[in-house]
Order: C-alpha cells, then sequence, then structure tokens
C-alpha cells in the first residue's frame, strides 16, 4: 500500500514533470499541461509552474483520451494532456486528461 501511495503522489495529479531512469537504461519524460499549440509534428505544453515546453510528435505517437485512440490530428489548443516521451525522439503517447467544453463540441473523432 506505501509503494501505491508514494506513485499516486509522485505521478498524480500534482506532477508537473518527470524524468525516469528504468534498469534497462532507458530513459523517459513525464510532461503535463496545457497544449498551446500543436502540428503534425510537435506540441508545446503551458505546464503547471509557467514552463513551456515543446515535444516531438510523429505518426506513431498515440493519443489516447478515456481509454479510446484518437488520430494524432485530433489534438487541440486547450487540451489537458500527460506525455510521455523519450529525451531523442517523438512522443510515445500523449494522455489526454481534459478536453474543454468547447473544444469537445468541435473535436474531431478518431480511430
Amino acid at each position: 500500500a506505501l509503494r501505491k501511495a508514494i506513485v499516486t503522489q509522485l505521478f498524480g495529479s500534482g506532477m508537473v514533470r518527470a524524468q525516469v531512469h528504468l534498469k534497462s537504461g532507458q530513459d523517459w519524460n513525464l510532461d503535463r499541461g496545457v497544449i498551446t499549440k500543436v502540428n503534425s509534428t510537435q506540441l508545446t505544453l503551458r505546464e503547471a509552474d509557467g514552463r513551456f515546453q515543446q515535444i516531438p510528435l510523429s505518426g506513431t505517437t498515440k493519443v489516447i483520451h478515456r481509454g479510446h485512440r484518437l488520430a494524432l490530428g485530433a489534438l487541440a489548443r486547450r487540451w489537458h494532456v500527460v506525455v510521455l516521451w523519450p529525451p531523442i525522439g517523438a512522443a510515445q503517447e500523449v494522455d489526454v486528461e481534459r478536453i474543454p467544453q468547447t473544444a469537445a463540441a468541435v473535436a474531431p473523432s478518431g480511430g
């Protein structure tokens, strides 16, 4: 129970960004924020502490919202996301935490 509590505290809704180093030698970045700019190759997040982070995207980047995969082109400004990405290369996954109501009404559906 203690491990789960620590993981929840560190990587839960209070997390702004994290760097993780695995036993395998792989490094990963986790960034949470609001999308301020997005196109097919990059998104920019405004994080809770005011930092802006540019993150590369590619056709292999998965976009997930409530367990469903969306098209990369569905991402839009003002969406609240958590991004998993390596130090070099494109994001592996964008987890959409919240879509503002005005954006949700016009957001394209993905497959």
